[in-house]
C-alpha cells in the first residue's frame, strides 16, 4: 500500500478526534482562550478552531510516538509499513471517544 493512504487514514483519525472529541475540546478550548483569545481578537469560534487544531495536532503527534519508538528499537532508518501502520493504529485509538460523536453527527 502507498504511504499516501497511511497519511491520509493518520489525518482522518486526527481530524475526527479535534473536531467531535468533545472533552479535550472543551479543555484545549479553556486554555486557548487564556493564552491565544487576545491573538484572535477574542472571537469564540476563532478559538474554537484554534483549540480544535491543537486537539488534531496533539492526537497525529501522541499516536506516532509508538510508531518512533518502534523504529528506534528496530533501528529503521526510515518509516515502513509497520511503522505506519503503528501510527495509524495509535491515532485511532486515540479517537475512539470522538467515533461515537462521528457516527452520531456525520461528517
Amino acid at each position: 500500500m502507498s504511504r499516501s493512504f497511511y497519511f491520509i487514514g493518520i489525518a482522518f483519525f486526527g481530524m475526527i478526534n479535534g473536531i467531535f472529541n468533545q472533552l479535550s475540546l472543551i479543555f484545549t478550548l479553556l486554555y486557548a482562550q487564556m493564552l491565544a483569545g487576545p491573538l484572535l481578537f477574542g472571537s469564540l469560534s476563532l478559538t474554537l478552531m484554534f483549540a480544535s487544531l491543537m486537539v488534531s495536532t496533539a492526537t497525529v503527534i501522541l499516536g506516532g510516538i509508538p510508531a518512533a519508538i518502534y523504529e528506534r528499537v528496530t533501528g529503521a532508518a526510515e518509516s515502513n509499513s509497520v511503522s505506519l501502520w503503528i501510527w495509524l493504529a495509535g491515532t485511532a485509538i486515540l479517537s475512539l471517544p470522538a467515533v461515537g460523536n462521528f457516527l452520531k453527527i456525520g461528517l
